[in-house]
């Protein structure tokens, strides 16, 4: 039957291997709760495993070999444009053992052609922190009346007194601050990796600025869009976005003067390095911060270990 001028041909049949990508987004999602956030990086790096497995010829997951997951991965570890970092690529390598696994135990492919790639060298990086003077500067630097003031300084406070990620923060609502009349104090509800729950307690600062923004900005933000529990709004009254928390955080660091490079990230490091530093259990921040492991928490304490090194260095006479 000839198509109508009007009309669109149908889409041709998606492949099998598209198909089994979207099979596993979709278990990623449903059975296994993950985010948002990492079902688009995992829809990404499968997108471009699905083009070089395109370019070598295969159209079903049956058909796909170790040698396919090598040429993967020399294809984007050695792009001479943009070189993606070590740790970029052992990502990547994750969500195709992932969907390698997968395969398999939905019986649609024979062998996990996976399951032997080794996976990059990632260097050693001890996380980033600040000093608790740099950040009462950055902190400082959103002082102000203005509903945009009261916000900024409601956010940033809150990342540095819970440890929150910045995703894990804009994701926030407004019944997620949770008041504790026991402790004549407020707790906070995030939402975790995995769907996991925590809750962290508010410090006096990150109180009060969060009172002060809710009593006098977020009523001026509301109004301009559609009702949102959201916690955090943008200008337009919608739920404030990862990239604007960025540029607030941005903005704040340049304003400070400090020289540094300061991201979402810099408030989580910092909250944990100086927890450790002031005689926190590290079992204690592991849980604050959301850690499925203590092993990743332990990383902090080579920072303070660091910075208790140097101190001494400097102070003890007979240390040089």
């Amino acid at each position: 039957m000839p198509v109508e001028a009007d009309q669109k041909p149908p889409a041709p049949p998606a492949e099998p291997i598209d198909r089994a990508i979207d099979r596993y987004l979709r278990h990623l999602q449903i059975e296994r709760g993950r985010s948002a956030n990492t079902l688009a990086a995992y829809r990404r790096d499968l997108a471009a495993y699905r083009e070089v497995l395109r370019q070598r010829g295969r159209t079903a997951p049956d058909q796909i070999t170790r040698a396919d997951v090598t040429a993967f991965l020399t294809h984007v570890g050695g792009r001479s444009e943009a070189p993606l970092a070590a740790s970029s690529l052992a990502r990547m390598l994750s969500s195709v053992r992932g969907f390698s696994r997968f395969l398999v135990d939905e019986g649609l492919a024979a062998e996990d052609s996976a399951a032997d790639a080794p996976p990059p060298k990632l260097p050693f990086r001890l996380p980033k922190a600040i000093s608790i003077e740099q950040m009462a500067s950055v902190l400082a630097a959103t002082d102000g009346e203005e509903p945009q003031n009261l916000r900024d300084k409601a956010l940033l406070e809150l990342l540095y007194a819970t440890g929150a990620r910045i995703s894990e923060a804009v994701a926030l609502n407004v019944d997620d601050v949770i008041s504790d009349e026991g402790s004549s104090g407020e707790l906070i509800r995030v939402l975790g990796k995995g769907g996991k729950q925590r809750i962290v307690p508010l410090g006096s600062y990150a109180r009060a600025a969060l009172d002060a923004y809710l009593v006098r900005a977020r009523p001026v933000f509301s109004p301009r869009g559609a009702a949102t529990p959201a916690l955090f709004l943008g200008a337009r009254g919608a739920r404030l976005s990862r990239q604007n928390a960025w540029l607030i955080i941005r903005a704040a660091a340049d304003r400070a003067n400090l020289g540094l490079d300061i991201s979402p990230h810099t408030f989580r490091h910092s909250f944990a390095t100086h927890l450790l530093t002031g005689g926190a259990d590290v079992r204690v921040v592991q849980e604050l911060l959301g850690h499925a492991s203590v092993s990743t928490t332990q990383l902090y304490t080579l920072v303070t270990a660091d910075a208790l090194r140097d101190m001494y260095t400097t102070a003890h006479p007979r240390a040089r």
